[in-house]
């Protein structure tokens, strides 16, 4: 009971330091100690049993795992988003996107941006690294308040996209091992829900602005943001080629290499970014690839900080029972896995993780009772990007504090309702569809 108490007030007083805006390599590492104390975990690995966990082992086991698995995309995330910056590439494409859609829609031009490459294959990790830039240059020039950039990243990258069948993504891939179906699985219900998430979330998404807008908010320029030059931009598809070299490299090569696609995917536009922009950089190469160096080191270390949080919280005590207890409840099946997954998700403060720890568990025992492997597929899939996004989140807190740099207070009301609400929603309707 201590233990399932200590995982609550931990998960809690994370949030709410997150919130609050607490350095996360400070507020993580004390929350997950407090979380390993009430749980009687040891200290360091030279006081525990044998076999037994220790706080620090379990904390910097799941940190360094993540840091080994996802260092080269942030950091090629983040060099691909920095050149485009300096280069123009990204004023250039903003610019061209504003004067064929307008300024109303600049919001609507960063969703889909993200969608296209969350979709193509580029890891939602480093979409938001790459469309940053031009964001910023969009709703710049659409005066459109800033702190509704990390929703609109966030919106066309974790919701509609995901989980959707057919998505590259590792949140729509991992069910496939446990229930022997295909990414494609259940297609004509993931497409009813997708539009209705896209739909529901833009018109979500635009009320916001609007409400803002009506307020007197607009775009509030800082000292630390890009300089708009009074200078020659490149050719618009000098700053398209790139993305789309990133978009298409990961299309080909993402299933004989699997995430490792994202290393030659993001060095190819990296690559094309310099080529085809290089006399527009003007001498400011090592600058940018100094900051977006800097930027990646940050933004994975503020993340894996968090993971270190959900490596400590799955080998408690008090975790195993929350997570035998979610995967035990009665009545229609398909709810008992959504609510499952989704509050095991939020409980690790990740999608793919909720996945991997419920699914062992709540394949089997679903299967044998004769419910359709498609169906809870996609059901647990569309669930698993709900709850998950709460502040304490690793790509949350990437977005708003390292990419955008945007405080929680201001930025996180609008990615919540997007990136938490929107799905929970998204998997009501996926129950009645394919609810027996």
């Amino acid at each position: 009971m201590l233990s399932l108490v200590g995982l609550g007030v931990g998960l809690a007083l994370l949030i709410w330091l997150t919130m609050r805006g607490v350095e996360l390599l400070v507020a993580a590492p004390l929350c997950a100690l407090l979380v390993a104390a009430t749980s009687g975990f040891a200290a360091f690995p030279q006081l525990a049993a044998e076999g037994a966990p220790s706080f620090t082992a379990a904390y910097m086991s799941a940190f360094v795992a993540f840091v080994q698995s996802w260092f080269f995309m942030f950091l090629l995330g983040s060099l691909f988003g920095k050149l485009m910056e300096v280069s123009g590439a990204a004023d250039s494409v903003a610019r061209w996107i504003v004067s064929r859609v307008g300024p109303s829609h600049a919001v609507g031009a960063v969703v889909l941006a993200c969608a296209v490459l969350t979709y193509g294959g580029v890891s939602l990790f480093v979409v938001a690294f790459s469309v940053y830039p031009m964001a910023l240059s969009l709703f710049r020039e659409a005066d459109v308040p800033r702190r509704f950039v990390p929703a609109a990243l966030a919106f066309g990258s974790v919701t509609f996209t995901m989980t959707s069948a057919g998505s590259p993504e590792i949140q729509n891939w991992i069910p496939t091992k446990f229930l022997g179906t295909t990414p494609y699985a259940a297609w004509e219900a993931s497409l009813v829900v997708a539009l209705f998430m896209a739909g529901a979330g833009y018109a979500w998404l635009g009320w916001m602005v609007r409400r803002a807008f009506a307020r007197g908010e607009r775009y509030e320029a800082r000292s630390d943001d890009p300089v708009s030059e009074a200078r020659e931009l490149p050719a618009v598809w000098r700053g398209l080629v790139p993305l789309l070299a990133v978009l298409a490299v990961s299309f080909v090569w993402h299933d004989s290499l699997k995430e490792s696609a994202l290393i030659v995917a993001l060095g190819t536009g990296v690559l094309c970014g310099i080529l085809l922009n290089w006399r527009f950089v003007d001498g400011r190469l090592g600058a940018a690839a100094a900051a977006g160096s800097l930027g990646a080191l940050i933004a994975i270390a503020n993340t894996a900080a968090v993971v270190g949080f959900g490596g400590v919280a799955k080998l408690t005590a008090g975790f195993q029972d929350a997570v035998q207890f979610m995967t035990s409840l009665p009545g229609d099946p398909l709810v008992g896995a959504a609510v499952a997954v989704s509050v095991i998700a939020g409980l690790a403060g990740s999608a793919s993780g909720g996945q991997s720890i419920a699914l062992p568990l709540v394949a089997p025992h679903y299967i044998d009772q004769g419910v359709d492997p498609e169906a809870l597929h996609r059901v647990v899939a569309i669930a698993s990007g709900g709850l998950d996004s709460l502040p304490h989140n690793g790509y949350v807190v990437t977005t708003i504090r390292a990419i955008c740099r945007e405080s929680f207070a201001a930025a996180y009301p609008a990615v919540g309702a997007l990136t938490v609400l929107v799905p929970v929603l998204g998997t009501a309707l996926a129950v009645v569809l394919l609810g027996s």
